[in-house]
């Protein structure tokens, strides 16, 4: 398995993952609009995507994106760990764990203070890769969102 940031010439074949991505958190299929919204990211440089291939066939089996942002109290860059997906013929081989190791790296090389996610509640697959990673439950926060 090959993992490594995305480049434009990639982004055709993550569209595709970042759809699946999608579907499997029950939105509709849209892959136009899974590869503009790519696009548009990549294009502003507005997130990181790395890629996971399978070495033998060069086929785009999984991906992650960061976006960047800030901790005022702190006073440092993060990045939101907002996807990680890997298809499905390709669990359990490591290679969502190489995706985090991309990701790790490359945030840890830029001297940002860490890396945040979240998962859906009922993801007990995910969240025990994550905590395996050493990623902590947030036990101190209680998290909001406003739907506009």
């Amino acid at each position: 398995m090959d993992v490594y940031r995305a480049t434009a010439n990639d982004l055709d074949d993550i569209a595709v993952l970042f759809n699946d991505y999608r579907i499997f958190y029950m939105q509709e299929s849209d892959l136009e609009g899974a590869r503009s919204f790519l696009t548009e990211r990549f294009t502003k440089k507005e997130s990181v995507l790395f890629v996971a291939r399978e070495r033998d066939t060069n086929q785009a089996v999984g991906f992650t994106q960061l976006y960047p942002s800030f901790s005022s109290v702190s006073m440092q860059r993060l990045f939101i760990l907002n996807d990680l997906f890997v298809a499905q013929e390709f669990r359990q081989q490591g290679t969502a764990r190489r995706l985090l190791e991309a990701a790790r790296d490359y945030a840890s090389g830029l001297k940002v203070k860490g890396l945040e996610l979240s998962t859906a509640k009922d993801n007990f697959t995910a969240q025990r890769l994550y905590e395996q990673f050493g990623f902590e439950k947030d036990l101190e926060f209680v998290h909001y969102f406003l739907r506009l």
